[in-house]
């Protein structure tokens, strides 16, 4: 306390001490004064930044948010696919010229025109693991942003001449890409990353994804509008894709090179002159020295013990160490969780799941699923801009999976109850109700669930296997996006109401999971994550003692170089050999 309050309150006590009743009870212990409830909660900044060692103002630069978002757009073609893929192949004029209309398998065919994409992807995100190890993150993202450019364009082929193969190819191929931008976009931005804003960095990959999601959506609205029943109908929203395509290739070529990468293939020149452009500080800085020092020596230790070839994650993984298995475990099961929630039927099938709900006419469902979109854009900001580095992971994922299950348990009971689309029915205020509970359902959602689990996926595991364990939480993703692009009509079919019930069952279990499993991840540096995955820390303690004792031994580090002068050794330079053993022996 400093002087000025400590005089403040002892003459606060002094005025205290003339009162009556101070003066009848100065012979009785003193009871602590209860303070009133309203003064009970600290407000909350929105904004701060939640540090693992003192860090520069200069390091939240414009370049790492610019790299971030260039690194970003490829999720737009993501997301894009997901807006205008099912309200495109629903149009008339799609259904026409590939003679779906009166065909008995027309929604096996619309169901294999979604799906071949996410097959793709699948591939793509296994295949990413080979390319990153031998080339690191920049190349193989140019090589995934060319690649999907070729896709989108191969798709323009299609006709009633030519049937649907060069729609097929070219989503193959657009989903290889994606594969790749899937596991190397978040795995990059979450190495470029300072760790108190790295999740903000990382879920602007969701922000892309929005962007494109909402634009396919109005997109497929405006066709169906205003654009009269013929090839040009489909043609535009298939077109539409070559823009963020080709916004990802320029992008892809100025984006600098992962630092991390470069030091872990021995590259340190220039890795640290990336590190210092992406931070913005000379190589003399103690933060610099501190990352440089923490990285290389937490490459040293999983070389000593996993080795750096590319098969060695995989023996690490599932032969020699179980506690990263585990781990692994995790982020499969949040992936799983997020994508058999409900999202992928809403994305794929909005229409369909709108019409179920009361709303009649193709336009009308179009412009409810164009709604739904800008739900979902606003509330990606709001989980960026205030959520995912200031209440964090955890509590996030909680809060969401309990909202989302009583949304889909009261639509689910809704139409059992009363079926809007039966002849004559009307919506009345219960079906308001549930329609008002789909748009409370994807709010709740978008904050934690759709961006959360790349989130996770990107920053739990080590240098030199995460590459190898984002292709597999990547791959797992894409399998269960494909289950529930390819069975969702089906399900609705055969469970019609009891769809709503299993993803409501599904949010509901998620809760004990996160919470007995997840530890809090933010401001945590990637090379303290094994101490947080401890198996002598529970989930739910774990971050508050891990950040405690990571500051401590930080402003220790930090006293250590200041006492001994290893600032001034070589020209005013540090010495990195001694700081190196500096640190090596502060973490031992």
């Amino acid at each position: 306390m400093s002087q000025e309050n400590f005089d403040i309150e002892k003459d606060a006590n002094k005025k205290d001490d003339l009162t009556p009743s101070s003066s009848l009870q100065s012979n009785k212990k003193s009871q602590p004064v209860k303070k009133p409830w309203y003064k009970k909660f600290k407000m909350k900044n929105m904004f701060e930044k939640i540090e693992d060692r003192p860090t520069p103002p200069q390091v939240y630069n414009y370049r790492i948010y610019m790299t971030a978002i260039m690194a970003s757009a490829a999720a737009i073609i993501i997301g894009y696919d997901s807006g205008f893929i099912g309200g495109t192949v629903a149009l008339q004029s799609f259904k026409n010229d590939f003679g779906l209309d009166d065909s008995p398998h027309s929604n096996y065919v619309v169901s294999n025109v979604i799906s071949v994409f996410h097959v793709g992807c699948f591939f793509g995100a296994l295949f990413s693991y080979p390319s990153s190890h031998y080339f690191g993150r920049r190349i193989p993202l140019i090589f995934a942003a060319t690649l999907i450019t070729v896709g989108c364009a191969i798709m323009l082929a299609s006709s009633k001449s030519n049937g649907l193969g060069p729609i097929y190819a070219g989503r193959v191929m657009a989903g290889i890409a994606i594969g790749y931008s899937t596991n190397l976009t978040v795995v990059y931005i979450s190495e470029i990353s300072p760790p108190a804003i790295r999740g903000q960095l990382i879920a602007s990959y969701e922000i892309g994804w929005r962007i494109g999601d909402l634009v396919g959506f109005w997109i497929n609205y405006g066709v169906d509008s205003h654009i009269p029943v013929g090839k040009q109908q489909w043609f535009i929203p298939f077109a539409i894709q070559l823009i963020p395509a080709g916004l990802f290739f320029f992008g892809s070529f100025f984006m600098k090179e992962s630092p991390r990468w470069l030091m872990q293939v021995g590259r340190y020149d220039e890795a640290i002159k990336n590190l210092t452009w992406l931070r913005q500080l000379p190589e003399d800085d103690e933060y610099i020295i501190y990352e440089v020092n923490q990285v290389k020596q937490s490459i040293e230790e999983q070389k000593q013990k996993v080795g750096l070839g590319l098969f060695d994650p995989f023996f690490e993984v599932f032969f020699h160490n179980k506690l990263i298995l585990r781990r692994l475990f995790v982020t499969v099961m949040i992936f799983i969780f997020c994508n058999f929630m409900g999202i992928q039927a809403i994305n794929y099938y909005s229409p369909v799941i709108f019409r179920g709900l009361g709303v009649k006419g193709t336009n009308a469902s179009l412009f409810s699923t164009g709604m739904f979109g800008v739900v979902k854009f606003g509330c990606t900001f709001i989980y960026i801009l205030f959520i995912v580095d200031t209440f964090g992971r955890r509590i996030a994922f909680m809060v969401s999976s309990a909202v989302c299950s009583i949304c889909f348990w009261y639509i689910g009971a809704y139409l059992k109850i009363d079926d809007p689309t039966k002849p004559g029915a009307v919506a009345g205020p219960a079906g308001r109700a549930a329609m008002g509970m789909m748009y409370i359902w994807i709010a709740s959602f978008i904050s934690a669930w759709s961006g959360g689990p790349f989130v996770v996926g990107s920053e739990v595991f080590d240098q030199n296997i995460r590459t190898f364990v984002q292709a597999i939480n990547a791959a797992m993703q894409w399998v269960a996006i494909f289950v529930m692009s390819r069975w969702t009509s089906n399900m609705i079919k055969a469970m019609s109401y009891g769809i709503y019930f299993f993803f409501a069952s599904l949010a509901l279990l998620s809760i004990p999971f996160i919470f007995f499993f997840l530890p809090e991840t933010k401001g945590v540096a990637l090379e303290d994550m094994d101490r947080l995955f401890s198996p002598d820390l529970p989930a739910w303690k774990a971050h508050k003692v891990v950040m405690a004792s990571v500051k401590h031994e930080t402003e220790e580090a930090f006293h250590e170089i200041h006492d001994k002068g290893l600032f001034t050794a070589v020209d005013n330079k540090p010495t990195t050999e001694t700081v190196e053993d500096m640190f090596h022996r502060e973490r031992v």
